[in-house]
């Protein structure tokens, strides 16, 4: 089987053949069909994100296909079944072999596509802004960020959650996605003032920042009394300087989150999430933005635009129909 893989961190992977893997009590293999990139897979072939797997692996954290074979004495989804797999590693090949309770059924409406373009950049955004953040109808939510991967979700989410959203994204083609998605305001971080912008709209009641940085500092100086500002990664590849006097005097509250993290010692959150996100997506209300679809063997070119930050969305590598 093909399977992109990392060799030595800090070297570009390759797409190379190996065999099959095999399986064990307790797994599945899946039939892979389409894997979504992530600015984590980006980190891991530096060594540089927090879960790491040893050298060699596969990139590939949320891979989507047909569940083919159960390891002995394993209850999971049938032979047949459609599934979606939060796998951490392993996504970007032509078969994986996978924890069987990882294995989540897609409803019937859900592509393969759209299910590798879902779990951890939805999740990330419901679990933020509803188990953390307690979001609450009528509240201003700011994205920064909010045209890529993460950032996109957040505003569609926060709309569903009846919100208020000023997304903040660079130009204005990226804007013109952030509008598409229910944003009710839009922020060019290119061209404005972030704090004076956020301010004019009457300030945030919670910041989604998927950035760091200036713009984060900007936002965090442009959160109303008793907001709640929640750190979602550093795509900016600086972490905003927050003073924790200001957090003292205007009651703010900082919240961290990794979503996976949450695997390790409380699962069932994630598990109401992402049963939630799924009835919110088989009634229409959620709809995963692919900016770019491209085959296994040009995996390299799918991480370039992540690298480059020219998609917008979600950036899904495919192995077979989809179907």
């Amino acid at each position: 089987m093909r399977t992109f893989r990392v060799t030595e961190l800090g070297k570009r992977p390759a797409l190379t053949d190996m065999q099959p893997l095999p399986i064990d009590p307790g797994q599945a293999r899946v039939d892979i069909r389409a894997c979504g990139l992530n600015f984590a897979d980006l980190l891991m072939t530096k060594g540089s994100y927090q879960d790491t797997p040893d050298v060699p692996f596969s990139l590939g954290m949320e891979p989507a296909g047909i569940v083919t074979e159960l390891g002995p004495d394993t209850d999971g989804p049938a032979a047949g079944t459609r599934v979606v797999v939060f796998s951490g590693k392993d996504g970007l090949a032509d078969e994986g072999v996978f924890p069987a309770d990882r294995c989540l059924p897609l409803p019937d409406n859900m592509s393969f596509e759209d299910a590798a373009a879902f779990q951890i950049a939805y999740g990330t955004s419901h679990v933020a802004l509803d188990y953390k953040a307690r979001l609450q109808p009528g509240e201003t939510l700011l994205v920064l960020g909010a045209a890529g991967g993460v950032g996109l979700t957040a505003v569609e989410i926060g709309k569903v959650m009846g919100a208020r959203v000023i997304a903040c994204a660079r130009g204005a083609d990226k804007l013109e996605i952030c509008k598409r998605a229910g944003a009710d305001h839009v922020i060019d971080s290119t061209a404005e003032d972030i704090r004076e912008a956020v301010k004019a709209l009457g300030g945030a009641d919670v910041v989604y920042d998927a950035v760091g940085g200036e713009q984060g500092e900007a936002a965090f100086r442009a959160t109303k009394p008793d907001g709640r500002f929640l750190f979602i990664g550093f795509a900016s590849g600086n972490m905003p300087n927050l003073k924790p006097n200001h957090m003292l005097v205007k009651n703010i509250t900082t919240i961290g989150l990794y979503w996976g993290g949450y695997l390790k010692f409380k699962p069932e959150v994630l598990t109401d999430s992402l049963r939630q996100l799924l009835d919110w997506y088989a009634q229409g209300k959620i709809n995963p933005h692919v900016s770019h679809t491209l085959p296994l063997e040009q995996a390299e070119d799918a991480l370039e635009l992540l690298r480059s930050r020219k998609s917008t969305g979600k950036v899904v590598v495919t192995m077979g129909p989809n179907s």
